[in-house]
């Protein structure tokens, strides 16, 4: 069983290094010390409940530690790059009439405010502070204000 639990070890590791994708390296470890477990002469049984146990924890608690602090050069992209930006208001925006446009590096965007009761004018400077669908949710302060 041992030459087993190496094996397993041996290709799980060999998947992550071709994938990167931190997906198993958790079972790989999980299967690291179950080959330990048989060395140690626990029954099959046990060996496999170590490689569930191990596999789970280290998949639960320690995974978005590891995303966290080695996927750092993630690259915001497309919409997601928009949040924070300043866009300027175009059509009124008023979340009542359910009407609201704004332009944002050449291109238009419907709008809402993210206060039904706050209403935008024509040319009025906003912050975009999310993203519902295909509208942009934003907030800021009237010209003039």
């Amino acid at each position: 069983m041992e030459i087993i639990w190496l094996a397993l070890t041996a290709v799980l590791l060999i998947i992550e290094i071709v994938t990167l994708g931190l997906t198993t390296i958790w079972f790989a470890a999980g299967a690291l010390f179950a080959f330990f477990a048989a060395l140690l002469g626990m029954n099959q049984g046990i060996q496999i409940g170590v490689f569930v146990v191990v596999s789970v924890v280290l998949l639960f608690f320690t995974r978005p530690l590891a995303v966290k602090y080695l996927n750092t050069k993630t690259i915001k992209t497309n919409t997601e790059a928009l949040v924070g930006k300043t866009a300027r208001v175009i059509v009124d925006i008023n979340n009542l009439k359910s009407q609201g446009q704004v332009v944002i590096n050449g291109l238009e965007w419907t709008a809402r405010s993210s206060d039904d009761t706050v209403v935008f004018k024509i040319g009025d400077a906003v912050t975009i502070v999310g993203i519902e669908g295909v509208k942009l949710i934003v907030e800021g302060q009237k010209k003039g204000d």
